[in-house]
């Protein structure tokens, strides 16, 4: 019997929020007869079990795939993270280029007018032009059976999804990961914000608190306060990004303080408590105690998964509440025939680690006979970037992580201000780090900062995976000019560090016999 599982709906449901369900939850989607038996039964249609299921049934193979998606297929990154989040903060950037405009001879009269309504609606609209890849429709065409509804797993090689029973020979959990509810008296009875709900916004809040300090505070404080609101940040630490190199962290807390957001450091939150004026933060700093009057609360401080309501003791899964469900290298649980992808099961939280778990997943669920050929979660060379502006990118070792290994290393540091494309972009407030073994050019990491350095780690992540070393990017020729330049510039600086007094003498010789 056919089920047609319960509507969603996301607010406001305008135009732009109507494609979207038709899109990733359509009300009119009528869950399959279930096959006899699924090779692959993927749980949750997030990036990790997009690329798992759409994967698997692209290839051909007469393969028999379900995906199952309680809420809205595309996940996170689709609705409530990467993609929104990358719209505001394009739109808050757009608002401080007007403001600093003057120092590039260009006088902008009158006050700048921040349209919000419009930068949400234009968030609305790209989300939807982006969200047919990601489509219950475009699953279907390469051969996934698509059931909307919540799957709870019922024996050793069955799982339930409204009122039907799915048979798999493997299954994959890929529920992802949700905001943390922050333990802080009066909160939930105040009322706040996650990234699940705040592009659900269409007026903007006046006074924002955010609080948590990491990438997804900083990146939404950022783009709030450039969009009008008046932001107050809090963190538990004496830093903002205290995870990330020190240099590079100093140097987008000072570019928040410029944009004139209010840091609260080294804080610890007492009570909140909503009143007629606002909602009243308590909190104590520097040991003494003060408050805040806000209009909205926005929680950015950690992620939690998605365990709930999936039944694993039931199949025999270990998991850990806060860490999630718990994988070996190969992505594979306790349970043989049950794998893991992305957030639910991984410390690296981002689109491009789902969507390369995903790909060892296939590998190690269709092509890995007897267990042979299995791929490693730790082979991956993992890139990650925090995108405020300016934007910190990373990807390998940090020098701690290589001391910590016993690895002697040297670091190579290029600034921005010895960039010529930089001085030009007027935007010289940023570095390169290469991180090198000691007496060798390979690679062991590297740290960006620069206003566009997401788009500038892939080179040095290129050089890593492929053992490429610093004396062979020395080689590559880089277009005149570019940001991309300090690189090479990283690489030419190792190359004379081979200039020793007994290989100048040998190049002397070399001209004299020229």
């Amino acid at each position: 019997m056919n089920i047609q599982p319960h509507a969603t709906t996301i607010s406001p449901l305008d135009e732009y929020n109507q494609k979207l369900l038709d899109n990733v939850h359509p009300s009119d989607w009528v869950n399959p007869t279930p096959a006899d038996i699924y090779d692959l039964v993927v749980i949750g249609a997030g990036t990790a079990g997009l690329v798992t299921a759409k994967g698997a049934g692209g290839l051909g193979l007469g393969l028999k795939v379900a995906l199952v998606e309680k809420h809205l297929m595309g996940g996170d990154c689709l609705n409530v993270g990467c993609v929104p989040s990358k719209c505001m903060i394009r739109s808050g950037r757009a608002v401080a280029d007007i403001r600093d405009a003057k120092a590039f001879g260009v006088t902008c009269s009158g006050n700048t007018e921040i349209d919000f309504p419009t930068v949400m609606a234009r968030m609305r609209k790209v989300r939807t032009k982006i969200s047919p890849v990601d489509s219950a429709i475009s699953a279907k065409k390469v051969g996934v059976d698509v059931f909307f509804g919540e799957g709870s797993f019922t024996s050793n090689n069955t799982l339930t999804v409204e009122g039907q029973t799915l048979r798999f020979k493997k299954a994959v959990i890929a529920t992802g990961a949700r905001a943390v509810k922050p333990k802080i008296e009066g909160l939930e009875a105040a009322g706040y914000l996650t990234n699940e709900t705040v592009f659900s916004l269409t007026e903007l809040p006046p006074r924002l608190a955010v609080i948590g300090g990491g990438p997804i505070g900083c990146e939404l404080a950022q783009a709030f306060q450039r969009l009008g609101s008046q932001v107050t940040l809090f963190h538990r630490g004496n830093h903002v990004l205290n995870k990330e190199d020190a240099e590079a962290a100093e140097i987008v807390q000072q570019a928040l303080i410029k944009d004139g957001i209010r840091l609260v450091l080294g804080c610890q939150m007492e009570g909140i408590e909503k009143t007629p004026e606002g909602k009243i933060i308590h909190f104590q700093c520097n040991g003494g105690r003060d408050s805040i009057v806000v209009d909205e609360i926005l929680a950015g401080a950690g992620r939690q998964p998605n365990v709930e309501s999936l039944n694993l003791e039931t199949v025999g899964v270990e998991y850990d509440p806060r860490k999630g469900v718990i994988v070996n290298d190969n992505l594979q649980t306790s349970n043989p025939k049950i794998y893991g992808a992305g957030d639910i099961c991984m410390n690296w939280k981002f689109t491009h680690a789902a969507d390369a778990a995903a790909r060892i997943v296939l590998k190690n669920t269709l092509f890995s006979p007897f267990g042979f050929g299995k791929y490693k979660l730790s082979d991956l060379v993992m890139p990650w970037v925090t995108y405020t502006d300016p934007e910190i990118a990373h990807v390998g070792m940090y020098e701690a992580q290589a001391q910590a290994k016993g690895i002697n290393c040297n670091i190579i540091k290029i600034d921005f201000d010895d960039v010529d494309r930089a001085l030009a972009d007027g935007e010289t407030e940023g570095f390169l780090k290469i991180l090198h073994k000691k007496g060798s050019d390979e690679i062991l990491g590297a740290t960006i900062v620069a206003r566009h350095a997401g788009e500038m780690i892939s080179e040095v992540t290129t050089a890593i995976v492929h053992k490429i070393g610093l004396s062979k990017m020395s080689s590559v020729i880089h277009p005149y000019p570019t940001q991309a330049e300090a690189i090479k510039k990283a690489a030419d600086a190792y190359r004379r560090t081979l200039l020793t007094p007994t290989s100048k003498k040998f190049l002397g010789l070399l001209t004299k016999l020229s």
